[in-house]
């Protein structure tokens, strides 16, 4: 459904909406070669809701296509990841409050580890800390360039934000640096038009000054730099959805794409058990909340298994207060699927429970996981069909036509 359509048949009246996001929460078969992390673990609570109500899989942009978190957060916002595209660099922005302005280019940087032949020995350097991070932020911050701004905030531990802001115009059409997997040397910044001819030879200056300045560090001795982009002229959430939303999450990025769309974003603790808490005391007026959990995508990209199953235990355990704090509606799925076994984001579907509301068919289900949810009655959709179907079971759809 196109947005435009979608705002034509709202409804302001109905039920409050909880969209619970558990990061990466798609998987494949562990140690035992039988279950995912999220079929071994202990969830009565995300049990409970696929009895209650009903369950799916999704692809959160389209099938054998691996999504990053902002396409995959988008999808679950309604927003069609084809046709709606944001680099990363725009989202971090937007999430550390920085104040972007029109023309500005963004890109999101990893400080990394470069081998004694310059190749990518780490790419999230040891994953520093944010303060040692935040130290070597400050000094890229002082890189001067021609005729540019240049911005260097810290994010949240190894990553962090560029943004040039030009005294004339700049593309952000530049490809990433980041090769995405270890022992290869970073890639150039290489302009995808014309017009980004003069982004790329500035991006390549300033490369050649950081790792400059970073020379002898250890282990952030380089960067990486992805998703450049600049501020979209979009459709907001609040006028599609007539729908006063809020978001609630630990990581800058997905307060940035909660942001990018009209929502309210506040900073919650990176423990699940701390969010009903941050809900409850900013919830308010709002009758559509937004809370995400990170843990479960950071177990998968470190090959942790049985620390992903943790982190699913300790979000389901949350779950009836997140819930009851929100009232109505409850959707849990995931932007995407993390499995251990593959350390990265990968293609396969992603299961989804929705209770609450109004106008369930009974599947027979009985716990919530990959393989049941495969069985479910509300099908395997495309993830941006996802809030719709939410919607209406919440009462805030109105029939569409005569």
């Amino acid at each position: 459904m196109e947005l435009s359509d979608a705002r034509e048949v709202t409804r302001e009246d109905g039920e409050p909406l909880l969209l619970y996001v558990l990061d990466g929460l798609g998987g494949l078969p562990g140690p035992d070669g039988e279950a995912t992390a999220l079929e071994a673990a202990d969830t009565p609570n995300l049990d409970d809701l696929v009895r209650r109500g009903g369950c799916g899989l999704h692809d959160p942009v389209a099938p054998g296509v691996t999504p990053g978190s902002g396409p995959g957060h988008l999808a679950l916002f309604g927003y069609d990841p084809l046709r709606y595209r944001i680099g990363r660099g725009v989202l971090e922005g937007l999430g550390v409050g920085f104040d972007l302005e029109p023309g500005d280019v963004a890109a999101r940087g990893n400080f990394c580890t470069l081998d004694a032949e310059g190749r990518v020995a780490d790419r999230r350097a040891g994953r520093i800390e944010t303060e040692p991070a935040r130290r070597l932020a400050e000094r890229l911050d002082g890189i001067e360039l021609p005729g540019t701004r240049v911005f260097v905030r810290i994010v949240k531990e190894h990553r962090f934000l560029l943004v040039l802001r030009p005294d004339g115009e700049l593309s952000p059409d530049v490809d990433d640096t980041d090769p995405g997997q270890t022992g290869l040397e970073p890639r150039p910044p290489m302009p995808g038009s014309e017009a980004a001819e003069l982004t790329a030879e500035l991006v390549r200056r300033w490369l050649e000054a950081a790792r400059s300045e970073l020379r002898g560090e250890d282990p952030a001795n380089g960067v990486l730099l992805r998703g450049f982009s600049s501020l979209p002229d979009w459709p907001r959430f609040p006028e599609v959805w007539r729908l006063r939303p809020l978001a609630v999450a630990a990581y800058p990025m997905y307060r940035g794409v909660a942001r990018l769309v009209g929502m309210e974003a506040v900073e919650a603790p990176d423990a699940p058990s701390e969010l009903p808490a941050v809900v409850r005391e900013h919830a308010g007026e709002h009758d559509f909340v937004f809370a995400h959990v990170k843990g479960t995508d950071r177990a998968g990209e470190d090959g942790d298994f049985d620390r992903r199953v943790a982190v699913l235990e300790e979000a389901d355990a949350v779950l009836p207060e997140l819930a009851s704090a929100v009232g109505g509606v409850t959707l849990v799925t995931g932007d995407h699927s993390t499995p251990a076994a593959l350390r990265s984001h990968s293609w396969h579907p992603v299961p989804f429970a929705l209770a609450g509301g109004r106008g369930y068919r009974a599947s027979g289900v009985r716990r919530f996981g990959e393989s049941e949810c495969r069985q479910g009655t509300l099908g395997w959709r495309r993830g941006c069909e996802l809030m719709p179907l939410a919607m209406s079971h919440a009462g805030r759809m109105a029939k569409f036509g005569a």
